[in-house]
């Protein structure tokens, strides 16, 4: 069984790059952002979360719909850039934690999991969601966006993480599922606890 890709992993990459994923000037990256930021469904959100943050340009997107957000990042090195992208946000706290072994101790209405599930094991997957789950509010949304192309260095595809989700929205289960969508490259899948 393949493991979660260690901080080392994300240090090596950003210290070839501030931007290695092109997230401030790629077109597909803007269009997803977008897409992500419609199909969430309140208009403001009390206390977000937002799982892998990286540079924070989804980040900057994000905190003008929310009172309160905490941004994380498993590598230090792209937070120097977030917090100066977010320094015009208050309400914005970026902070280096590697989840799912570190987790903020806070109720959620919003937690975001983009483009970094498929980073994890399986089993730091599955230990991943009951902590969500733990901490996500009744009525709260979980929003999931990942590339699904295979890439051999992820322990998971994009479509094993959703997938693995979606299972918690069968009858009985905490989750039910408010919207899923497909593009060639990513899915989307919205969540609300029940």
């Amino acid at each position: 069984m393949s493991s979660s890709l260690s901080q080392a992993y994300f240090d090596h990459i950003y210290r070839a790059s501030d931007d290695p994923w092109q997230f401030a000037t790629s077109e597909y990256e803007r269009s997803k952002y977008q897409a992500t930021l419609a199909a969430l469904p309140n208009e403001r959100y009390a206390n977000a979360f937002e799982i892998g943050c990286s540079i924070g340009v989804l980040s900057a997107m994000l905190a003008q719909r929310c009172d309160r957000l905490l941004s994380v990042d498993a590598s230090e090195l792209p937070l120097k850039q977030a917090r100066e992208r977010l320094a015009a946000f208050p309400q914005v706290t970026v902070r280096q934690m590697s989840i799912p072994g570190q987790f903020p101790d806070d109720q959620f209405d919003l937690i975001l999991l983009s483009e970094v599930g498929y980073y994890l094991s399986l089993d730091d997957l599955r230990q991943a969601q009951h902590c969500m789950l733990d901490h996500l509010r009744p009525g709260g949304h979980l929003l999931l966006v990942h590339w699904t192309p295979f890439v051999p260095d992820y322990p998971l595809t994009g479509d094993q993480v959703h997938e693995a989700f979606l299972e918690l929205t069968a009858p009985g289960q905490p989750l039910q599922s408010l919207l899923s969508q497909r593009n060639e490259q990513y899915r989307l899948d919205l969540l609300e606890k029940r």
